[in-house]
């Protein structure tokens, strides 16, 4: 087992202390109080005193200041052999040294040793000296730590990542399919390398830019690809490093960081997340100061408040734009706010280009296609496609990427890991019925989009898939192919409902029943496309936000609620008609495909019109135009 540096100076230090001491107390003390003695063997004082009258004594050697004596006296019954023996002298012994002199006995005086003092004092000394000296490891190794105890009086500094020269290894032409943006913030580096140009003119670099879009777009990217070209001072921070539970210190970290800024211009601040730090002030419930709302009115007074800056542009990102203070986004602080939607087909097929290029794809690979069948997906979604394929195509020891690599990363990013196949049983059957009657119905709408894949291998949540994939980029829907969508969700409730009769259907059109009854609402309340007119009834909401969604109360009566109920309810109804009524009269046809389909357990999209075809007049999936 591998032992850390500290685990081991933790246990190593209480146990040098602890031997020192004892060292100190055993060694020291001995070495101190005795000297030179090294006598084994004691005699009384009394038997001294005879040893001396009887001239058996050559020699003394006094030691503790005459309280120990170390005798060599002469043994009559070891045959007159020389002995050292230890002699324990009383207190009170003033007339010993006239009679040993008068003896003529040798005599010698040792004055006590001072070791014991200056190891007493090392001794004393040295606990404090490794106190200190750890206690000062410890705040050294803790300084380098965000808010550790070295930190202690640095709360109030910026931590924003500082570079000279950004090289974040990302330039603009590493960013595809944001083609807009990529033109607006180009022209913001063009402010910083070249002001001349617009100064002349009279224009003003803009002092912010705020980028807006969905996770996954490439907020965050385009930030590093603009300090990979600008060639400036770039500092980099999220919104939420400004917040601490003290009291004015995200304020104070502001001031800090544009006080950097400004020693530094021209330079760039990218603040990631800013809805962290600038949500609308005045939202919360019950009053009290606020930490968040006090670093934002700093941030507010730095872009541009009485001082204003010079040469600074902040750039920030975030994804909830609509939980922003309005201040925050009015000319003079954030000048320009940038889109960033998912990609059209064309932009998704210019990331796929860019995350092919480390990638080892075979010949029949066709970004076109896959661009094609990836509608909504954003750049994100792409990289971690074609990452998923990678993968796959390592697992089944393949020496490229293939389509079949491709089609298997694609049903995993939607739908999730696959699942076990069923065995054949009534479950299994049940659940083809369902499948091929969303797929059905929405080949025999005109309106709806065309089906790509039926199949029986779970995935995710789901027993079963049906998939559909439009023609083309979708920006408007009309009436007819919402209608044709419903229809389409309903085919595997209408299924069951014509096969096995309304006591066997399942729970498995849940989901479907979800998403029929959110299209329908928003046909009434938002798209005026029901029999109440052309209102728009409820705005669209994302999450509730607390102070300013809590309170908020309808925008029409009881009365027109339950008109909206009963047009959501007609819709409904109408589609799940139409839909059993395919079903109906296409049983025939249903139940050869139920066949096949638990036979192959995944039914191609060309295969299933083809088949469909030979019973039944497939519409021509042309896309509708709604007309002005």
């Amino acid at each position: 087992m591998k032992l850390s540096w500290r685990v081991i100076l933790l246990w190593a230090i209480p146990i040098l202390v602890i031997g020192f001491f004892f060292w100190q107390g055993t060694f020291t003390t001995s070495s101190t109080n005795m000297g030179q003695n090294t006598a084994n063997t004691r005699m009384t004082y009394g038997r001294f005193l005879d040893y001396i009258e009887a001239g058996r004594v050559t020699s003394v050697d006094l030691y503790d200041n005459g309280r120990t004596a170390i005798v060599e006296a002469i043994d009559l019954e070891l045959e007159d052999r020389v002995q050292r023996l230890r002699v324990d002298l009383p207190g009170n012994t003033a007339d010993l040294v006239p009679r040993l002199r008068e003896a003529n006995i040798n005599l010698d005086s040792h004055p006590p040793r001072n070791d014991g003092a200056i190891w007493g004092i090392l001794g004393n000394l040295l606990f404090p000296l490794l106190l200190i000296g750890g206690l000062f490891f410890l705040f050294r190794r803790s300084s380098n730590v965000p808010g550790g105890p070295g930190q202690a009086m640095s709360f109030g500094k910026s931590r924003a990542r500082f570079m000279m020269e950004a090289k974040t290894g990302i330039m603009f032409d590493d960013v595809a399919g944001i083609e807009e943006a990529k033109e607006e913030l180009q022209e913001v580096v063009t402010f910083l390398k070249k002001p001349e140009r617009f100064t002349a003119v009279g224009a003003r670099i803009p002092k912010g830019v705020l980028l807006i879009g969905p996770p996954g777009t490439g907020k965050t990217l385009l930030a590093k690809a603009i300090a990979g070209e600008a060639g400036v001072p770039f500092f980099s921070i999220s919104g939420s490093e400004f917040v601490e539970m003290f009291v004015g210190v995200g304020a104070s970290r502001v001031r800090d960081l544009f006080k950097k800024a400004k020693e530094n211009a021209p330079c760039i601040i990218f603040i990631d997340e800013i809805d962290a730090v600038g949500r609308q002030r005045g939202a919360g419930i019950g009053g009290g100061n606020d930490e968040r709302e006090q670093t934002l009115n700093q941030l507010l007074t730095e872009m541009d408040g009485f001082e204003g800056n010079t040469g600074i542009i902040v750039i920030a990102a975030t994804n909830r734009v609509d939980v922003l203070d309005s201040a925050l986004l009015r000319p003079g602080r954030f000048d320009r706010q940038i889109i960033v939607d998912p990609p059209d087909i064309k932009g998704r097929l210019e990331i796929l280009e860019v995350h092919a290029r480390n990638k080892k794809l075979s010949s029949e690979i066709s970004l076109d296609t896959i661009a094609r069948r990836t509608p909504g997906f954003t750049g994100a979604d792409l990289a971690n496609l074609l990452n998923e394929a990678a993968i796959l195509t390592a697992r089944r020891r393949k020496e490229a990427i293939t389509m079949a690599e491709i089609d298997a990363a694609v049903d995993r990013v939607i739908a999730g890991m696959e699942g076990t196949p069923l065995v054949d049983s009534k479950s299994k059957r049940l659940i083809a019925y369902h499948e091929l009657g969303h797929a059905l119905v929405g080949t025999l709408l005109k309106a709806h989009d065309p089906v790509q894949k039926v199949t029986l291998i779970p995935r995710g949540q789901a027993q079963g898939l049906t998939w559909f994939t439009p023609s083309e980029d979708q920006t408007l829907i009309s009436r007819a192919q919402l209608l044709a969508r419903i229809s389409g969700a309903l085919g595997g409730r209408a299924a069951e409902d014509v096969i096995f009769g309304d006591a066997e259907v399942t729970t498995g059109a849940g989901n479907d029943l979800q998403q029929v009854t959110g299209m329908a609402r928003q046909m009434v309340t938002r798209f005026g496309m029901s029999d109440l007119g052309p209102l728009s009834l409820e705005t669209q909401q994302s999450e509730v936000f607390l102070g300013r969604d809590w309170t908020m109360r309808s925008d029409y009566s009881e009365e027109i609620a339950t008109r909206i109920d009963a047009q959501v309810r007609s819709i409904v109804d109408h589609c799940y008609e139409e839909a059993k009524r395919l079903v109906r009269e296409n049983r025939t046809l249903v139940d050869r495909l139920v066949e096949l389909l638990i036979e192959k357990e995944t039914i191609d999209g060309e295969e299933f019109r083809q088949i469909v075809s030979e019973y039944a007049e497939v519409p021509d999936k042309e896309q509708l135009v709604p007309q002005f």
